[in-house]
């Protein structure tokens, strides 16, 4: 009897989930699939919505319940707490923006090894302490605004054999670094192994808005790939028109790009959040989108599926035009991450111009069955047809649209 009990636990476990999750009202609280005969669900002590307990619990309003399945009635299977949420519905996007920061001075995107004169791979800056999303408002005691501001000082130092005086704005606090620049043979001057940009972060897309709220997300990702949470400090700005005039095409181990401007872009909003599943704030006045004039219901985690869809994105101008994608695997996930689901583009007309998933077809939302279920995030670099996705419903938790997720069920 304990083998046969450990069998099917072991069988059906991925069909019962733990911890806490979010559903709609209306839908089932645990997947239709468990066997109503083999198991026997209890609700736990705890205030929370209406509901339906014929066979699998359905919610019937909004509210906050806690679960417990047991095979037999007897033996625990699963614990958890379910936020049953009311129907949320956005306006999607696929206009293309053009984001900036407020940053004084330039931003720590990353940071590169150098090979000294000893063979020893090395990063002085990453050493010295400098953690990406840092803002370098300083080097030498002299402003800087660009790249090659930084280059000039760091290269002129290293020529002189002086370390390098690097100021940064972290949070809110200022650091100051003495960095020694290393000799990069391979690029002929001097360097602190880092990778920096300035207050143009460049082209992405809108995903959707809330219209009671005005709420957007955008990118679906964080504009800094930020060590210890520090990308949030760069996290303020606007989101302004970008036109697209033209693409250059993705290719195996070469991601392609748009190519717009930002002269002239009408500003669209505020940037107050900078998370891993992308950026938000507020808009300043409603958008419309042409190819859906009218919300869509935004789908949970659970309600997304492999098989066809469609992505919303710019190629020429401002025109928001659809185009047909397939949603290969969608991934279990219990923390928020910008990599929930991967995609592949099927289009012929969007394979002939751009070769697959461009750098600018960040947060270029993504439709299925009439709701929205996410937005493209990242390109596989060996095959551009390909990429990864967020889910929904952990942009609409950044945004703040609905109640945040516990670690562990209450």
């Amino acid at each position: 009897m304990l083998a046969f009990i450990l069998v099917v636990r072991a069988g059906l476990g991925s069909l019962i989930p733990s911890g806490v999750s979010h559903v709609v009202v209306g839908d089932p609280l645990l997947p239709r699939e468990l066997p109503k005969w083999l198991f026997k669900i209890k609700v736990l002590p705890a205030a929370g919505p209406a509901l339906d307990l014929d066979s699998v619990p359905v919610a019937t309003s909004p509210g906050r319940v806690n679960l417990q399945v047991r095979l037999w009635g007897l033996i625990p299977l699963s614990r958890l707490v379910v936020n049953v949420v009311p129907p949320v519905k956005v306006v999607p996007g696929g206009h293309s923006i053009g984001v900036l920061l407020n940053a004084r001075g330039v931003v720590v995107v990353g940071f590169a090894e150098i090979t000294d004169a000893a063979g020893k791979k090395r990063c002085p800056a990453r050493e010295a302490g400098i953690a990406g999303g840092d803002i370098i408002v300083s080097v030498n005691g002299r402003s800087v605004h660009s790249e090659q501001e930084v280059r000039n000082e760091i290269q002129t130092s290293g020529e002189n054999g002086r370390e390098v005086r690097v100021e940064v704005k972290r949070g809110d606090r200022h650091l100051v670094f003495r960095v020694k620049p290393l000799f990069c043979p391979k690029t002929g001057g001097f360097r602190l192994g880092l990778y920096v940009r300035d207050s143009a972060a460049g082209i992405g897309t809108l995903t959707f808005y809330e219209p009671r709220s005005r709420v957007y997300g955008a990118l679906g990702h964080a504009i800094i790939e930020a060590a210890a949470g520090h990308g949030a400090a760069a996290a303020q700005g606007r989101i302004v028109e970008a036109t697209i005039q033209g693409i250059r095409p993705s290719r195996r181990g070469q991601p392609g790009e748009k190519i717009g401007t930002l002269e002239g872009g009408v500003i669209w909003g505020e940037i107050t959040r900078n998370t891993p599943c992308g950026i938000f704030g507020p808009l300043r006045e409603p958008l419309s989108n042409p190819l859906y004039p009218q919300p869509l219901p935004v789908a949970m985690v659970y309600q997304v599926k492999k098989g066809p869809a469609e992505m919303l994105t710019v190629l020429k101008g401002n025109r928001v035009e659809r185009f047909p994608v397939e949603i290969l695997q969608v991934m279990p996930q219990n923390k928020r991450e910008g990599k929930g689901m991967i995609i592949k583009i099927v289009d012929e007309e969007l394979l002939r111009q751009a070769g697959g998933i461009v750098q600018g077809m960040s947060g270029s939302p993504i439709i299925q069955e009439g709701k929205f279920v996410g937005a493209v995030t990242h390109v596989f670099i060996n095959d551009p047809t390909r990429g990864y996705g967020v889910l929904a419903e952990w942009m609409l938790l950044d945004a703040n649209l609905m109640p945040a997720r516990e670690e562990k069920a209450a």
